[in-house]
């Protein structure tokens, strides 16, 4: 009997102290790049929720709902890109205060304001900075799980390196080669390769849903046709009438597409979906396509 009970008062002390069965911090991601991330780093001790991930919707285009405000008042921590490409989010933090909640607005990490290209998740750079966030954070409100997260930091850092890498590696072979872009989707990673892109007014101007002036348009339409550049990058995500007219007036010419997007494919990951875009605009740069 004796040896029984000190069994099944063992057993009690330590369910009580077993961090298994403790909620999961709850994370609410704008972007589902975001979303991703702090998957990777939290693992099993974080549940995440991304508000953007439709393949097929443009961001630029989205209106929160009442589930996104719910979702964001049970978040322990919310994550947005800010630079005026999230707007929504932001309103909803400062409308729905949450003692304790931790916000992190990747723009404000890493210097950027609102009128530059808010595509910030493109440079790795950035990526590494949100990881540095979110891990601090994470300990603040889950510190009994401080090793987990410094060890999916650790990990997520380091799958990053092929992606630098492979960066490195085509500004060896591109650097200053022209191509052209109908929206500044890929505008960070083509600066770390050193291209030098064209038409970028246009780009703007699509992205921001105005009207390019004619003479954009026609200065747009002249390097395809003259082939001025090496290759045409579009956001796949939109559907510009005006964009198709250009990419078949590329492939015409004999100049490669390439399609970008806003939104983490599903079942992806970020290394795997900006690896795979470098590789197809690899292979249009060098010939293969």
């Amino acid at each position: 009997m004796f040896n029984k009970l000190h069994m099944l008062a063992a057993i009690a002390v330590a369910a009580l102290g077993a961090p298994a069965f403790a909620d999961p911090v709850k994370v609410v991601a704008a972007e589902n790049f975001y979303g991703d991330l702090a998957s990777q780093i939290g693992g099993a001790n974080v549940a995440v929720t991304s508000i953007l991930s439709k393949p097929d919707g443009d961001p630029h285009l989205f209106e929160a709902s009442p589930a996104t405000a719910k979702a964001l008042s049970d978040a322990k921590i919310v994550i947005a890109n800010g630079v005026d490409y999230d707007p929504w989010i932001e309103t909803l933090i400062s409308a729905n205060k949450a003692p304790g909640r931790k916000a992190i607005v990747v723009g404000a990490l890493v210097g950027r304001k609102a009128g530059d290209n808010p595509h910030l998740w493109y440079d790795p750079a950035t990526m590494k900075a949100a990881a540095k966030a979110l891990v601090a954070d994470l300990v603040a409100v889950d510190p009994a799980h401080k090793a987990d997260y410094e060890q999916g930091e650790a990990r997520f850092l380091a799958s990053l390196k092929p992606l630098d890498d492979k960066i490195a590696t085509m500004r060896k072979s591109y650097a200053g080669q022209p191509v052209t872009a109908s929206e500044p989707v890929f505008g960070y990673q083509a600066k770390l390769i050193g291209l030098n892109v064209h038409n970028e007014k246009y780009a703007l101007a699509i992205m921001n849903n105005a009207e390019p002036t004619p003479s954009e348009v026609a200065a747009f339409e002249n390097d395809l046709k003259g082939r001025h550049v090496k290759a045409m990058l579009y956001n796949a995500q939109a559907s510009e009438p005006a964009v198709g007219k250009l990419a078949q007036i590329a492939k015409d010419n004999g100049i490669p597409v390439v399609g970008v997007s806003e939104t983490e494919p599903p079942n992806s990951t970020y290394q795997d979906w900006m690896l795979g875009q470098l590789n197809a605009l690899d292979k249009a740069l060098s010939g293969g396509a």
